[in-house]
């Protein structure tokens, strides 16, 4: 009546009087392979990966388009004007909307201020015109000085919210 215990439709765990054969316990040294890049090693490989990813330039890029060599010394330049009331740079702060270089070289700013009410309304525009006209290549600026979108906490980069302690 009793089948034998190989012909068993169900598991069931062993009789005390049972011998049960265990299999050999995992070890970190049978995982690992010698020929293996440290960790250290590969966040270096990632890192060098990355930087040169980064500092790679876009190919034939016209010097007044975006990622071109003037535009992006017109960006260069206006990073170099801080808010007085916010020790960041314009750029990062996010007051400015856009950059274009015309074909003549000449460039176009489009900013906004964090407020209609700003100590520097008068002044920021004149000091911005000033600094990307005065970018080797470019013949002459414009800002155009708007409220909309207005300005908000969102347009700033990361790197300004670091610096003023939200992130």
């Amino acid at each position: 009546m009793n089948k034998p215990s190989e012909d068993k439709e169900f598991v069931a765990a062993p009789s005390p009087a049972e011998d049960v054969v265990k299999p050999p316990r995992a070890r970190v040294e049978d995982a690992v392979d010698p020929d293996a890049e440290t960790p250290r090693e590969t966040l270096e490989r990632k890192r060098d990966y990355l930087e040169g990813f980064l500092a790679r330039k876009p190919e034939n890029v016209v010097p007044g388009e975006p990622g071109g060599e003037l535009h992006d010394a017109v960006i260069a330049a206006l990073k170099e004007i801080y808010d007085p009331e916010i020790p960041v740079n314009i750029y990062d702060l996010g007051l400015i909307y856009g950059v274009e270089i015309t074909a003549d070289a000449d460039a176009l700013v489009t900013m906004t201020l964090t407020t209609p009410h700003c100590p520097v309304a008068e002044s920021m525009p004149g000091e911005v015109e000033l600094r990307a006209a005065s970018v080797p290549g470019i013949r002459d600026a414009e800002v155009a000085l708007v409220w909309d979108p207005p300005w908000g906490p969102d347009k700033m980069s990361d790197e300004a919210r670091l610096e003023l302690g939200m992130l």
